[in-house]
């Protein structure tokens, strides 16, 4: 007992972490058949080598990678299959990672000592945008190249803003801002680091736009679509501004813990939601093209909306309503109830983890939906 009670848990963190690297890499050294080729590669290196050359799969046999850009082709390929998007052992593996690193950095915090507040979780808000961003940078890459066009990053080092990797390249990125902007403030030179901080994430932000901007101004196959940017936008504030006044007069309680923090939290998924509803099934009316989910739950949710449609004899309401729109309920639905159970008593009790909690659930709705809304706002 008193081994534990003197290890310091931001070590035991770190050897945690160590050592689920080094048994990772023992075990596919070992078995590269069955670890390296089908466990990692299938779920996790395969989704993201398709997704960097554009490919509808890539297939790995023999020690060797081949892409191949048709369904048939693919349901017909020997070998093991891997296409873009994410997998129910990828989706599972993810969440587990993001809980893990959730661990790290409250455990960073501490050491750090640094106060959590509003206008820490408000300083962020540029990151979670930026990480969209960045996957659409990807995305524009996987268009030159599927169109024989020079890319503005090579591969392999565009895998390092396509899932998983790039949590990890975000990850490194805030927090050396964070670092960064913490030291200043304690030598005097910030009066506060939250306004710095959100600086860094926007200005990364700005030049990422630039970057899609300038492809989209010189690069005939990127368009831009200003409508469907304004529909996301301004659907997500919609929604978020009857959330707040309808909660606010009627139920208080449910922000009584998030205070606006929690419009954010509904603007955010909000977002994911009205981009999913509008690129699946209003994509070709609205930009010229169609578009498939790759998150698991989305995908569920289409498919148990077509399936009721049928049950119900509607078959037509999916060409007239769609089969997407229950996607946005749910994600409004699963916010507001976030909202609801982040209450005073989990800040007062334990206001990092609270904190670092309600950023990540943010972050896992705003991310997606602003490479939704970029991905095809740009036409791509």
């Amino acid at each position: 007992m008193e081994l534990f009670d003197d290890l310091d848990p931001a070590r035991a963190w770190l050897a945690a972490f160590v050592g689920g690297i080094v048994v990772t890499v023992a075990a596919a050294v070992a078995f590269p058949q069955r670890v390296a080729d089908g466990f990692l590669w299938r779920y996790f290196w395969g989704p993201v080598d398709a997704d960097a050359h554009g490919a509808t799969c890539a297939v790995r046999s023999g020690g060797t990678t081949e892409r191949l850009y048709s369904q048939s082709a693919c349901r017909a390929a020997d070998g093991i299959v891997a296409e873009p998007g994410y997998t129910i052992v990828s989706t599972v593996a993810y969440a587990v990672v993001l809980v893990f690193m959730l661990v790290g950095v409250l455990l960073l915090l501490r050491k750090l000592e640094i106060e959590m507040s509003p206008e820490f979780y408000f300083a962020l808000f540029p990151f979670m945008l930026l990480g969209g961003a960045l996957r659409v940078v990807e995305d524009v890459n996987a268009t030159f190249l599927a169109s024989g066009m020079d890319t503005f990053i090579p591969y392999p080092e565009v895998a390092l803003i396509i899932s998983p990797f790039i949590y990890f390249v975000m990850f490194g990125f805030t927090l050396a801002a964070l670092v960064a902007t913490v030291s200043l403030d304690r030598r005097g030179a910030l009066e506060r680091f939250e306004p710095a901080l959100g600086a860094a994430g926007a200005v990364a932000l700005l030049a990422t736009f630039g970057v899609l901007a300038y492809a989209s101004a010189t690069r005939e196959i990127i368009a831009f679509n200003p409508l469907f940017l304004a529909l996301v936008v301004v659907g997500a504030t919609v929604i978020a501004a009857l959330f707040w006044a309808v909660s606010e007069r009627y139920a208080p309680v449910i922000n009584e813990g998030t205070g606006r923090m929690g419009i954010l939290v509904v603007w955010g998924h909000s977002v994911d939601g009205i981009a999913n509803v509008l690129s699946l099934d209003w994509g070709p009316e609205l930009v010229g093209q169609s578009y498939g989910s790759k998150h698991v739950v989305n995908r569920a949710t289409v498919r148990i909306t077509e399936a009721t449609y049928e049950f119900l004899g509607y078959g037509g309401l999916e060409e007239t309503i769609g089969s997407a729109w229950p996607f946005l309920l749910l994600k409004v639905v699963a916010a507001v109830a976030v909202v609801w159970v982040f209450d005073e008593q989990i800040f007062d009790e334990s206001p990092r983890y609270a904190y670092l909690l309600l950023i990540a659930i943010l972050a896992v709705g705003l991310g997606p939906g602003t490479r939704d809304t970029l991905r095809a706002t740009l036409g791509i």
